[in-house]
């Protein structure tokens, strides 16, 4: 089993040191949120949450994943990098592919795209993409994305997207970028089936695996039966024994905040490598 660190929210200048002390602790990647703006108002809920509310506020760090991928990248000699999620149709498929593509080939292909689909149609209006059909049009962007980072010629005709022959400038990731898919409603699941990983949301250990079993039959159902990521944040499992049962049932990455079981949500940078590093050993190397 690997250890991803979730980035999620911490101060950008904490980012640096908690990827030199990831690297030299033996985690397999850090993992960074996105959003692009906080609306003040929503007219859709947030879909994680019992009430609808955000778990984040509007003082809370967003920086974009694929800057800070190649910053860190610079730092570091094995850590990946991905996101938990990045809402590709919010995007451009062409500069969504330029940007992992340089980020792929800054990092010695130290990346991963983990994406999701979004919730937000306020985020969408901002950055001018349509908040309806975004899940099958984020399926296209893949397709058009996975045709750029071949750096061939190619053209595409689609549903969304039709363009003649063209191709993606330099640079061009030299290892195929895995895609995983975020997200437990059916469509997310079938998404990950189609693609390379599932990510869980902050669940039981139970529903994960039964998320797993959903993905694994949606797979069979494509005729794939090949090796399936499963990156996990369970809210139950804080041990060997939980995360071994984890493992067993097919979860490969466990994301999680290795300081807080030491020193809580702290906001002090020595404590959070602290903990990154007691971690390490009671949990990451006797899951090696």
């Amino acid at each position: 089993m690997k250890f991803v660190i979730a980035g999620a929210f911490q101060p950008s200048d904490h980012l640096i040191p908690i990827a030199r002390a990831a690297d030299e602790a033996g985690y397999e990647a850090l993992a960074f949120s996105d959003h692009v703006v906080y609306p003040e108002h929503l007219d859709t809920p947030y879909p994680y949450t019992e009430d609808g509310s955000r778990r984040y506020d509007e003082e809370s760090e967003f920086p974009d994943a694929w800057v800070v991928a190649g910053a860190l990248a610079a730092v570091t000699s094995k850590l990946r990098f991905t996101t938990n999620v990045f809402v590709l149709p919010m995007r451009n498929p062409f500069m969504v592919a330029k940007s992992v593509a340089t980020a792929a080939a800054l990092s010695n292909d130290r990346i991963t795209l983990t994406i999701g689909v979004g919730w937000s149609n306020v985020e969408f209006e901002v950055a001018g993409q349509d908040f309806q059909r975004r899940g099958a049009r984020a399926d296209e962007m893949i397709e058009v994305m996975q045709k750029l980072w071949t750096g061939e010629m190619i053209a595409h005709e689609g549903e969304f997207y039709r363009f003649d022959r063209l191709k993606l400038t330099p640079p061009i990731p030299k290892a195929r970028i895995p895609i995983w898919v975020g997200g437990i409603s059916d469509r997310a699941l079938k998404r990950a089936a189609r693609n390379d990983g599932w990510l869980s949301d902050l669940q039981s250990s139970d529903d994960i695996l039964e998320c797993i079993t959903k993905v694994r039959s949606y797979r069979r159902e494509l005729g794939r039966e090949g090796n399936l990521e499963v990156m996990a944040s369970a809210t139950d499992a804080h041990g060997l024994d939980g995360y071994r049962r984890l493992e067993a049932g097919g979860v490969s990455h466990i994301l999680t905040l290795p300081w807080v079981f030491y020193h809580g949500m702290t906001e002090d940078l020595d404590q959070k490598i602290d903990g990154i590093q007691r971690f390490a050993a009671d949990m990451v190397q006797p899951m090696q």
